[in-house]
């Protein structure tokens, strides 16, 4: 079972504040939280982050929430009034970096922009994470991470070529966004190190899908080629495809190098396949990629999964199983690396979920904590971090500025 301990990976000397909602800036915190920063939620007062209630529930409670809050701190203050900006000024200024994914623009609003913020920290690094950036004429426009992987050019190359543009199954754009934000975030803190002063990070959504969109423009720019959805296959590159076993099971298969391919043929039993002048070499294969395919259809379709399987291993073939949960969670290997973990909730017990990635040898992160309830830090940040006094927290709180009053600090706390 996961440990519920304080941060201590190597981003432990690190404190964040989280702004924003949903999923662009709240999993680039999660990033840097699962390696040991101090983690600080700022959230609406009585309301909270909409993650909170999306997806799948257990007695009432979202799934989502315990992933993408995980090893975080909440804290309520309502960043729309002129007390509780002054709060997040007084929060910011005792941290190192503030992540943020409203629409541009939102944060200059409300006194809270990166040049005000920089005068009173000047090691500040603001990440900002939006549709379209911080810059250029669309800057201002709503932009969900939808709208960047049809703008990045992501939804027309996935799915079927019979249907139309498909979602890839998750909020893929978003967690690009947050990922290329916590490096260009740590890439900051890096530069910091060096010129004491902090920085801006402009991750846009639709840049980040764009990034790894692999040479589709520059196939375009040079030879006017357009990459359309091929589901399955990535066209020319063959075998390397899903096929069917006698269980009715599907297989990955990726045989595609000719060292690769001619260990293929050995494990079918035909190795005289490899010397075919239509499989010999990967320009043969991929131009006769269909026949191919169907030969080794053939031939997986005869066997059982387990037995497919043993013979590819033998054979040293790279192959996979389509997962789903069910299957992640009985696999050997992913025991053996802990690659999903037991995270304690005080309401739901013992959840399963994925752990922390990639792995540090000498300063590794972990899942300590679930996602929080909603201010359940109350005390911990406006009392004991910010300083402020009971009376100061009443009154804040019974205006909505701030969540309810935490009670005082007994003896044995």
């Amino acid at each position: 079972m996961a440990e519920q301990t304080t941060g201590t990976g190597p981003l432990s000397d690190l404190r964040v504040v989280e702004m924003g909602q949903l999923l662009a800036g709240p999993f680039c915190g999660q990033l840097f939280a699962d390696f040991g920063a101090e983690v600080i939620k700022v959230e609406a007062p009585g309301i909270g982050d909409p993650m909170r209630e999306w997806g799948q529930k257990d007695a009432g409670t979202a799934l989502w929430w315990p992933v993408v809050a995980r090893n975080k701190k909440s804290v309520e203050i309502d960043a729309r009034e002129p007390d509780g900006q002054a709060l997040i000024r007084d929060l910011v200024a005792r941290s190192d970096v503030l992540i943020e994914n409203f629409r541009p623009g939102t944060l200059e609003r409300w006194g809270l922009g990166y040049e005000a913020l920089a005068a009173l920290n000047p090691g500040l690094v603001m990440i900002r994470v939006s549709g379209y950036g911080q810059t250029g004429p669309y800057a201002h426009k709503a932009g969900y991470g939808s709208i960047g992987e049809a703008m990045g050019g992501m939804r027309y190359v996935v799915g079927d070529p019979s249907t139309p543009p498909s979602r890839s199954g998750i909020s893929i754009g978003d967690t690009l966004a947050a990922t290329f934000a916590c490096l260009g975030g740590m890439m900051a803190i890096h530069a910091r190190a060096r010129t004491g002063r902090g920085q801006v990070v402009d991750s846009a959504i639709y840049e980040a899908v764009l990034a790894v969109m692999e040479s589709l423009v520059t196939d375009y720019d040079r030879t006017g080629y357009i990459r359309e959805r091929t589901g399955a296959i990535l066209p020319r590159i063959a075998p390397s495809n899903v096929y069917p076993t006698r269980d009715g099971i599907f297989v990955l298969i990726a045989a595609n190098m000719d060292s690769v391919f001619k260990r293929l043929a050995a494990a079918m039993g035909r190795p005289e396949l490899a010397d075919d002048p239509r499989f010999a070499t990967h320009t043969a294969r991929g131009e006769n990629q269909a026949e191919l395919d169907a030969t080794v259809s053939a031939w997986t379709g005869a066997l059982g999964r387990e037995e497919l399987g043993r013979l590819l291993d033998d054979h040293g073939v790279p192959r996979g199983d389509i997962y789903r949960a069910p299957e992640m969670l009985e696999d050997a290997h992913f025991k053996a690396r802990q690659a999903i973990v037991d995270v304690l909730h005080p309401q739901l017990g013992t959840l399963k979920m994925q752990n922390v990635a990639p792995r540090l040898s000498e300063t590794p992160g972990a899942v300590r904590t679930p996602g929080p309830a909603l201010g359940q830090h109350n005390a911990e940040v406006l009392r004991d971090l910010l300083g402020l006094d009971a009376a100061r927290l009443e009154a804040l709180a019974g205006r909505g500025v701030v969540g309810a009053a935490p009670p005082a600090r007994t003896a044995a706390a």
